[in-house]
């Protein structure tokens, strides 16, 4: 699967969300996914917060697979910027 499929993956349950802060996802070369309120795209910008992590493990979090304290306690994904927005995404798509 690709950033792009991803982010395709994520519009609908970010669409109606109410989710009003921005978030990146950085996949390192495989790029980056930007939910910035109710838009999802695939182009690099500023956010409240940016989660670095693997295009696979991006994957996993979005289907379920993957629990995201877990994943930032044994290090698979890391947060620069403000926590409050990572957890309050995890309500969105945990």
């Amino acid at each position: 699967m690709s950033i792009q499929d991803v982010a395709e993956k994520l519009k609908a349950q970010v669409a109606n969300a109410g989710f009003d802060r921005s978030v990146k996802f950085d996949t390192g070369p495989d790029g980056v996914l930007l939910i910035d309120g109710a838009t999802v795209s695939t182009t690099d910008g500023p956010a409240d917060c940016t989660i670095k992590l693997s295009l696979d493990d991006l994957e996993s979090l979005i289907a379920g697979d993957l629990n995201p304290t877990t994943a930032f306690m044994s290090g698979k994904l890391k947060i620069e910027g403000d926590m409050s927005v990572a957890m309050a995404l995890s309500q969105l798509i945990g």
